[in-house]
């Protein structure tokens, strides 16, 4: 009788050397493209040239050259469009969320996230007993929710934000779970 030393589970199917004891990123069922896939994609992206350019020729007219008629494409983070309805922004050194017209949009250190009111199932704030951590969660309809703890100041800017956050759900935020009417006999 044979005795094998060593795990007793089966490599998965496929590619023997790939797996998550060779690349701790790995998913099963993902695949990346592979090194010839990527060339075609670069030579057909217009952006990439195939060819090295010159470092001693200009690649773009100086500033003053502009064909006249031309214009620039403006950058959407320098000019904000502008909001007529209410907006609910808080902020401490980490964490901001700003809620407008468009919808929440959630930032902790460098990741973010933004939900249109359409993916919003609920928004639920929470006031703890003591400190000075407002949270605020945003429910969408999959039954996930995206928790954030913002500081304040002070206790006293809770019942401030409460009503402008308020103030923002009941302009933008739609609840559709609400019963029709019911004619009446």
């Amino acid at each position: 009788m044979e005795q094998r030393i060593g795990p007793s589970s089966q490599p998965l199917k496929g590619d023997p050397v790939k797996g998550a004891g060779f690349d701790p990123a790995f998913i099963p069922g993902l695949t990346t493209p592979t090194p010839a896939e990527r060339e075609e994609e670069v030579a057909a992206d217009p952006e990439h040239p195939t060819e090295p350019s010159d470092p001693a020729e200009p690649t773009e007219a100086p500033a003053g050259d502009k064909e006249p008629g031309a214009e620039e494409p403006e950058d959407e983070a320098v000019a904000p469009e502008p909001s007529e309805g209410p907006v609910f922004e808080a902020a401490d050194r980490r964490a901001r969320i700003i809620a407008d017209h468009k919808g929440v949009r959630l930032s902790l250190d460098d990741q973010e996230c933004e939900f249109r009111w359409d993916e919003i199932g609920a928004v639920e704030t929470e006031t703890p007993r003591f400190g000075k951590r407002f949270t605020i969660t945003v429910h969408t309809p999959d039954r996930r929710w995206y928790p954030i703890e913002i500081e304040a100041t002070s206790r006293s800017t809770f019942p401030t934000w409460e009503s402008e956050l308020d103030a923002v759900l009941d302009a933008y935020f739609e609840d559709t779970t609400e019963e029709p009417a019911k004619d009446g006999d």
